[in-house]
């Protein structure tokens, strides 16, 4: 039995080559999502117009790899204290986001949102967003997988 997990951390071509390695990822897609466009593309989501994050939607095998477990991958692949921003990339589209499908991981994402605040690592507030998960749009074909298509390992992180 699968889970799903969706988490938004900048530019979605880094985080979904960055899920692809954890063992016990079964599939990632990119995608938009926590928006109010229905069907936006790439291009409307750029707009900065449809409230979309880009995202990555992980199906997971839970008897291989926990949920805390993607989470501690999400929290080391970005910086979550950045607001509508990811290094050079900026708009609301790459803010740091967890999507929640269940309560369980609605709890879950806080208590570690919590402990990584309490921990001091970072010297600003976390501004992750914890959000129900709604309608996920699939992104264009050339956005899936799009480092492991041109043989690079991760974006300019």
């Amino acid at each position: 039995m699968t889970e799903i997990a969706t988490f938004g951390a900048g530019c979605f071509w880094g985080v979904e080559a960055a899920f692809q390695r954890v063992p016990g990822v079964m599939g990632t897609a990119v995608g938009y999502s926590g928006g109010h466009t229905e069907n936006p593309t790439y291009r409307d989501v750029c707009t900065d117009e449809t409230g979309h994050a880009e995202v990555v939607q992980v199906t997971f095998d839970p008897a291989q790899v926990s949920y805390q477990q993607l989470l501690n991958v999400f929290w080391q692949i970005h910086d979550p204290t950045q607001v509508n921003r990811q290094g050079p990339d900026f708009g609301t589209q790459y803010r740091t986001a967890i999507f929640f499908h269940t309560p369980e991981q609605e709890a879950i994402a806080k208590k570690a949102r919590d402990a990584l605040e309490a921990s001091g690592k970072f010297r600003r507030p976390l501004a992750t967003e914890i959000t129900p998960a709604g309608k996920f749009y699939r992104a264009e074909e050339y956005h899936q997988k799009y480092l492991q298509k041109r043989g690079v390992a991760s974006c300019h992180f």
